[in-house]
């Protein structure tokens, strides 16, 4: 048989840790409960307001005041009396724990912190270009670089020589400066300028 003990509800993490009687932080609530081992929430599956039909249960307030063991509708009526959601954090407990909070904005801020530890995986992106091509379609490339700078991907620029254009070395020198010059508010050179066989070739890293 498991011993009783007392354990914080993380509303952030979304998990049950098990921490001395004395632990005390801010947005943890302390309950009891006979434990067997820690359990994750699957979030996808979390039960608000309506969808909540076991009765009673526990219920902690908005600003964390544990308000005992109530009945649902009790506490569904203090949670729209609040305009806010009641939320099932701990559903194997029993009773289960529920928290009245803004559900909405907690699931967005859930967001921002998710897609804020996502790191961006720097790639290179191509533009090509001939020593002949048109004012504008240089302008629609370098509008297109600029996008791939601002998702912080490196851009290669690269001006390919056909044929006889390779007799037209400066003319591809004079359209790579001209991609150079509509990108340097968006990016620095990382590579300058130079000839590779029949081509020029620079890369543009983003500030």
């Amino acid at each position: 048989m498991g011993s009783e003990v007392d354990y914080l509800v993380d509303l952030d993490n979304q998990y049950c840790r098990y921490l001395p009687y004395a632990a005390q932080r801010c947005g943890l609530v302390q309950i009891r409960h006979s434990f067997g081992k820690d359990k994750k929430i699957d979030r996808k599956h979390v039960r608000v307001n309506d969808q909540i039909r076991i009765t009673p249960i526990r219920v902690v307030s908005e600003t964390g005041e544990q308000l005992g063991i109530i009945t649902t509708e009790d506490a569904l009526n203090r949670a729209r009396d609040s305009g806010l959601d009641l939320v099932e954090v701990a559903p194997n407990e029993k009773p289960p724990v529920c928290r009245i909070m803004d559900y909405g904005k907690y699931k967005y801020q859930q967001g921002k912190k998710q897609n804020s530890g996502k790191s961006h995986h720097t790639k290179t992106k191509e533009i090509r270009l001939r020593p002949k091509t048109g004012k504008h379609d240089i302008e629609f490339k370098v509008k297109k670089a600029q996008g791939f700078l601002k998702s912080k991907d490196k851009v290669q620029v690269s001006v390919v020589f056909r044929g006889r254009e390779i007799v037209h070395v400066e003319e591809g020198r004079r359209v790579i400066q001209d991609v150079i010059a509509g990108l340097v508010e968006h990016g620095k050179i990382e590579t300058p300028p130079m000839q590779q066989g029949r081509r020029i070739v620079c890369t543009i890293a983003p500030k």
